[in-house]
């Protein structure tokens, strides 16, 4: 048996890097697996891999920065599979150039913040209102060190700040209520979206800096790693509290902070 059996999981950005891991390996694990993403050819091949394996998945065309389209992700699921058990939060967008605070552009700004905190927050709301018919759920948010850190282009590091925010809020709203909402921070990770962040076309002030307050002998994080350090992969029911498993460094996790 696998340790998801029985469950319905819905990660977005399920395209490639960490959402396609995830997707597969909670495939795997038994689960029926709905990934979504703007890009429907990645996001089909992905769907194919998994049904070759012998899991189940619905792919679905989403823009999570549209409200309407979490809610129709959602309600997809529903009419799918019936209920929703996880939601795996993963989309997001990355600034060109890691610009700080005296140089992000209003462009990169409303981009990153429409698509990595308020699409984060619209697929939440949507979940969890259909989690609380289930009867329980587990939420999993995607950070990243930069939201701890502040190691990052502004607006991606605003994005990510607030995703830690209102991660401890779901928590809180609904501790006692089976539905649990955790957040896992890594570090550098080795996926498509990162490919073209290269020293030459970053910020050098911005580079620098990070490079005065970053370990870099610690490995870069593979996909593979933060998939299998999901929360949801264990659904027994945890104490009712506010839980954010973080990395300081890539994958590995704080659970105190």
């Amino acid at each position: 048996m696998g340790r998801l059996d029985g469950k319905v999981a819905i990660i977005t950005g399920g395209n490639s890097g960490v959402g396609a891991a995830t997707a597969m390996l909670f495939a795997k694990e038994g689960a029926k697996v709905v990934i979504s993403a703007r890009r429907v050819a990645p996001l089909e091949e992905v769907a194919n891999k998994i049904r070759e394996a012998g899991g189940e998945v619905l792919a679905v065309a989403t823009d999570i920065s549209k409200p309407e389209d979490a809610k129709n992700l959602i309600a997809q699921t529903v009419n799918a599979y019936g209920k929703v058990d996880v939601l795996v939060n993963n989309a997001g967008v990355l600034e060109a150039g890691l610009k700080p605070i005296d140089r992000v552009l209003d462009e990169d700004m409303d981009r990153i913040i429409d698509t990595n905190t308020k699409g984060t927050m619209y697929c939440i709301r949507e979940a969890t209102t259909q989690m609380q018919k289930n009867g329980g759920g587990s939420v999993v948010n995607v950070a990243s060190v930069a939201g701890v850190m502040g190691c990052g282009g502004a607006a991606y590091v605003a994005s990510k700040a607030a995703i830690i925010g209102v991660t401890r809020h779901t928590a809180m709203r609904f501790a006692g209520k089976n539905i649990r909402c955790n957040a896992i921070c890594p570090g550098s990770i080795a996926t498509p979206m990162v490919a073209n962040m290269r020293p030459d076309n970053m910020d050098a002030d911005m580079y620098g800096a990070m490079g005065k307050h970053a370990d870099m002998r610690v490995p870069i994080c593979m996909p593979d790693d933060v998939a299998s350090s999901s929360p949801a992969m264990n659904l027994v029911p945890l104490p009712a509290r506010p839980s954010l498993p973080t990395s300081a460094a890539p994958c590995k996790q704080n659970p105190n902070i």
